[in-house]
């Protein structure tokens, strides 16, 4: 049970003595409003002495008759004064931690049991920017901070409808970082929003700095690799989910939006597909659809071939092919898994690295290792060649990339050790763990499985927008 606020001014004094004075940032301060004696708590860093001074001087002009003691000014405070204070007091100290460090500033008030909660906000952080990780030539360039407020803000001015419904709630975690749940409360099915309400309530985790961090417990089959719930750093992309029926969620701290439940087609979708013409935007899904295929499968497809059927190549390329391996000393399915994972490091080398010589660590390091394996007879072209076309067709589909890369070298050894059965079981897991998967009992397939009028509207192509306004697309209701 939390401990509740004194009426006695001395005793709060006290209390915030021993728990916070011994942070350097934390400031108290006894004063008198028109002779009731009072005092003020706040973390200097995220709350503006400035506006408390505004604050204290308002309260200063008025007539301390009216009041009449402590529980008097509290009630002109929360009732009657226009100062910007929260609409009802705090009444324990663990609501009274939060509040602090959320910024704002407490009034303690002898004689009242509790204590009068003022907006003195002043949380530094990092401006609106443009998206880094989404690359969109048309629409909206505006992404998401790392300040939930300020996130909320650019949700609502792309969503501008009185049904946008936004649940601010406190994560069970130690730091109690906030998060936000954001939906359209006549699209959005209600079963749903319960749901994934209740599943958030009930989530307890150490820390929570991402919106990432609840997607593993939304996963019915923990061994699944498809992710349950889609990301997006796009205010624009999250109206355009909200409009879908589909839920948000925020997290402070971080600049990424949770979406639920998250499609396996959405991952070939972009606001530019959208934006340009429905032929052009239906072939560039096409596309990338290839490149999922070709960064998952090519390179096992290629060990499978070169190892174990032969007969399936033209005799001309596979004379090219027996030419590249004769050089090199070790097997193909060891080759494609060693440049596989070069390729990785190389990568996780130049994100990692600073950005003032990340460029360079991709770029030479490639270049360089990739030329001297070939030139020094470790590494065949083909190889080579295969592997890269598969990392540069990864990033086509840069959500799914974590997936990909995990495929990807489970089809290598699979297809190297068993050739054409291990080939085709790895791609049937592929598909099993598609069609396996139901984020809240909606299927990870659609609009592609089964087929159907939506997966010609908008699954593996787009129509014209005339029809995809007319159609319309709302989960958990039917389709025409």
């Amino acid at each position: 049970m939390p401990q509740k606020i004194s009426a006695s001014l001395q005793e709060n004094l006290a209390y915030l003595q021993n728990n916070f004075a011994a942070s350097d940032d934390f400031y108290t301060k006894p004063l008198q409003i028109s002779g009731i004696c009072c005092a003020v708590a706040m973390f200097t860093g995220v709350s503006s002495a400035e506006r408390l001074c505004h604050l204290a001087l308002d309260m200063l002009d008025r007539d301390p008759a009216v009041w009449q003691g402590g529980a008097g000014l509290c009630r002109y405070l929360l009732q009657q004064s226009r100062i910007p204070a929260e609409p009802t007091p705090a009444e324990d100290w663990q609501s009274a931690a939060e509040f602090l460090s959320n910024g704002m500033t407490l009034l303690f008030i002898e004689g009242f049991a509790g204590a009068v909660v003022l907006s003195t906000q002043d949380m530094p952080g990092r401006s609106v920017g443009t998206p880094l990780g989404e690359g969109n030539l048309r629409g909206a360039q505006d992404a998401f901070t790392e300040h939930l407020r300020s996130n909320l803000s650019l949700l609502r001015r792309q969503f501008r409808s009185g049904t946008l419904v936004a649940e601010i709630a406190t994560a069970r975690c130690r730091a109690k970082t906030e998060y936000c749940l954001c939906y359209d409360r006549t699209l959005a099915p209600p079963e749903l929003v319960d749901a994934l309400r209740q599943k958030l309530a009930e989530i307890e985790i150490p820390i929570l700095l991402d919106s990432a961090y609840f997607a593993s417990f939304f996963k019915q089959d923990k061994l699944n690799l498809f992710p349950a719930a889609a990301y997006t750093e796009r205010p624009a992309t999250v109206c355009a989910r909200l409009c879908e029926g589909k839920l948000a969620v925020l997290v402070a701290g971080s600049p990424y939006a949770l979406v639920v439940p998250g499609f396996f087609a959405e991952h070939f979708e972009c606001l530019d597909d959208y934006s340009s013409g429905a032929v052009f935007a239906g072939l560039i899904r096409l596309l990338k659809y290839l490149a999922f295929l070709l960064a998952v499968f090519a390179p096992g497809l290629y060990v499978m071939s070169v190892a174990f059927t032969p007969e399936i190549i033209p005799l001309q390329l596979l004379a090219k092919l027996a030419q590249g391996e004769q050089a090199t000393p070790l097997p193909p399915m060891l080759e494609m898994l060693g440049v596989t994972l070069l390729l990785e490091i190389v990568r996780e080398a130049g994100l990692r690295a600073p950005q003032s010589i990340s460029h360079t660590v991709s770029l030479v390091g490639a270049l360089i290792l990739g030329e001297t394996a070939v030139s020094a007879g470790i590494l065949s072209v083909p190889i080579l060649i295969t592997a890269a076309a598969a990392t540069i067709a990864t990033l086509a589909v840069p959500s799914l990339y974590e997936q990909t890369i995990l495929f990807r070298f489970a089809v290598i050894v699979l297809a190297g050790c068993f050739g054409v059965p291990g080939f085709a079981a790895a791609a049937v897991t592929v598909l099993a763990m598609a069609c396996g998967s139901e984020p809240f009992g909606y299927d990870y397939l659609y609009p592609l499985m089964p087929p159907g009028p939506a997966a010609w509207r908008d699954g593996f192509v787009r129509s014209i927008w005339s029809r995809l306004a007319r159609a319309g697309e709302v989960i958990g209701r039917d389709e025409a």
